[in-house]
């Protein structure tokens, strides 16, 4: 069978470079179909001969006994005959006493071969060689007769019929004899009957069963080998298949797999291997694909870099540049562009800050400090450094907070951060004289849910699902969309991320954006992350406003507190949620407001 090695392998020969090849195949289907092969001839081998002995000693022994049966038929017809010629009182056998010769009755002798009773028993009974032995008996303490046979007395006949097919004469079975006694009034007397070489059909029917145990043998190893490669090329399909997947994989083709009709068809040890090897590919092609998406997303991430650093940048070389024209020797004027620098200055820092917040959070650098707190002092903190800005703009920003402590295990400046950029964000898109909520409350299992709500400028529908991407602002719908740097909720996400929360958002033009942030009672005791989405206000159920939902890429949590589980909720009163628009009913809860202007 061909490996693919050529007839100088098959043969040992040295091949161009002067290196001995191996003879033995190198394919694994020709190796297995050779041992296969291998294993039959071997049992073939062993097996047949073993046959033929075990046949020959059962026929051998099956002939003896036969041959047995008719000597002692031949005995008693040559002893009746001679006792109904001689009778009783004649002498059979007699023995000279001065000698010790012993002698045969005459008509014994011509009984014997005169007559034809020798030939005839020999043709007719024995159906073999037939020596017969005369001489005197003697009796027995038993009782039995025991001839002693004379050599002189003896008588020899051989088969003078030719033997019909397929018997013939079987010199392989040994002789028999069958020994007679007779009691007589002229001297006791006894006869030793020897057959052998019979005729049998022992020899023929070996010869007819070894011939067909060759063919059998030979049929068998055909079919032997028949199974043998269709066995193999079964193996072996599914491991070619295997081979020729992983070197498409291994050149690039990361979409490459085991067809899953192969895996039901193969054995288990093989469908183990292809199920491991597409799960190994998937895991392969998603690591990859994220590699990539990496890879994109650092490109943009430096494309968006560049940008946002080149605009201050330039507006500052502008200003410089018009400082060292005319209008450096206009105190108003060169007043205005410094402040102008200014502000781009504390732009490029801003910048700065949040790409190196950023950088940190998904490099891994940051470690959560998680306390088992109250989250409802780091909220009203956080909103309270919100109130000067807020009432800069004239906008209202008020806080509930349930009247219970509101314990979870979370780090503190984390979370203050999270809701500083949401409250920052909801100011910064709320006209004069509009209104920012924060809302807090407790969950089912134990976390806290922190929702901001405005009655800003809303965001687009089509925008919604990528207000969490970097450096995204979205469309020029005001002027403090089109300002912003796009950082904000990136951060806010990451830091989500690590915490194991979850980000949800509502929004709709002209009617406002709700934010609602859910964090676990413990980050640590979280596996896998749903993220649920704002429940929908009273007044805008029928209208199904768009919604998107931010999910955690991958738990990462990195902590530095200690791993106790912390008391959560055992004093706090249960909270129910309103049909209304989105407000949450509660005990009295304390309140911070700033009054419109």
């Amino acid at each position: 069978m061909a490996d693919g090695r050529g007839p100088d392998v098959a043969s040992g020969q040295r091949s161009g470079d002067g290196r001995r090849r191996n003879p033995v195949p190198q394919s694994f289907q020709t190796r297995l179909t050779f041992a296969f092969m291998a294993v039959v001839a071997l049992t073939l081998t062993l097996v047949a001969p073993v046959i033929v002995v075990r046949l020959d000693d059962f026929f051998r022994h099956q002939e003896e006994t036969r041959l047995k049966e008719r000597s002692d038929a031949t005995a008693a017809i040559i002893v009746r005959a001679i006792v109904d010629t001689m009778g009783n009182r004649k002498a059979v056998v007699w023995t000279d006493p001065a000698t010790g010769t012993s002698t045969l009755a005459p008509a014994v002798r011509t009984l014997l071969t005169d007559a034809g009773l020798l030939q005839l028993v020999t043709d007719q009974v024995a159906q073999a060689t037939v020596r017969v032995q005369f001489g005197p008996a003697t009796q027995e303490t038993d009782g039995m007769m025991v001839p002693d046979p004379d050599p002189n007395l003896t008588f020899v006949a051989s088969m003078r019929v030719p033997p019909t097919s397929p018997q013939k004469p079987d010199p392989a079975i040994s002789p028999v004899t069958s020994a007679l006694g007779r009691a007589n009034d002229g001297g006791d007397w006894g006869v030793v009957i020897e057959l052998s070489d019979p005729y049998t059909s022992r020899a023929s029917t070996l010869a007819t069963i070894t011939g067909l145990l060759l063919v059998m043998a030979g049929a068998a190893f055909l079919v032997a080998v028949l199974v043998a490669a269709f066995l193999a090329h079964r193996f072996t399909v599914p491991i070619t298949r295997l081979t020729e997947a992983s070197r498409r994989l291994a050149e690039g083709d990361l979409a490459s797999r085991v067809a899953t009709d192969e895996l039901s068809s193969g054995t288990l040890e093989l469908r183990a291997v292809s199920t491991q090897f597409n799960q190994m590919a998937d895991r392969l092609e998603e690591s990859v694909s994220i590699i990539r998406r990496d890879r994109d997303r650092s490109r943009d991430f430096l494309a968006d870099v560049s940008h946002e650093l080149r605009t201050p940048i330039a507006a500052m070389r502008t200003f410089v540049e018009l400082l060292q024209g005319p209008a450096g020797l206009d105190p108003a004027a060169r007043a205005e562009f410094l402040d102008s620098s200014a502000v781009q200055l504390d732009r490029l820092d801003w910048l700065a800050q949040n790409l190196l917040e950023l950088s940190k959070l998904d490099s891994g650098l940051v470690l959560l400090d998680l306390r088992p707190d109250d989250i409802r002092g780091t909220i009203e903190s956080a909103v309270e450094q919100q109130l000067a800005s807020a009432e800069r703009k004239g906008i209202g920003l008020t806080v509930a907070l349930p009247d219970r402590p509101l314990r979870i295990s979370h780090d503190p400046p984390r979370i203050g951060q999270v809701v500083t950029n949401l409250v920052g964000n909801a100011l910064k898109f709320t006209e004069r004289g509009g209104e920012v909520h924060v809302i807090a409350r407790a969950e089912p299992d134990g976390g806290a849910r922190i929702e901001v709500r405005d009655t800003g400028v809303g965001i687009p529908t089509a925008e919604l699902p990528l207000v969490f991407d970097r450096f995204y602002r979205g469309t020029a719908l005001n002027e403090a969309r089109s300002a912003g740097s796009g950082l904000g909720l990136s951060i806010v996400k990451s830091i989500l991320d690590m915490h194991h929360g979850t980000i949800a958002v509502e929004s709709r033009v002209g009617r406002g954006t709700r934010f609602v942030v859910t964090l676990p009672r413990d980050p640590r005791e979280v596996d896998e992350v749903d993220a649920q989405a704002p429940d929908p206000p009273g007044d805008a159920a029928a209208t199904a406003p768009a919604r998107a939902l931010s999910h955690p890429d991958e738990p990462k949590v990195d902590v530095s507190s200690p791993t106790g589980d912390p008391a959560v909720h055992h004093d706090q009163a249960p909270l129910t949620e309103t049909s209304g628009p989105a407000e949450t009913t509660t005990t009295p809860a304390p309140e911070r407001s700033l009054p419109h202007p």
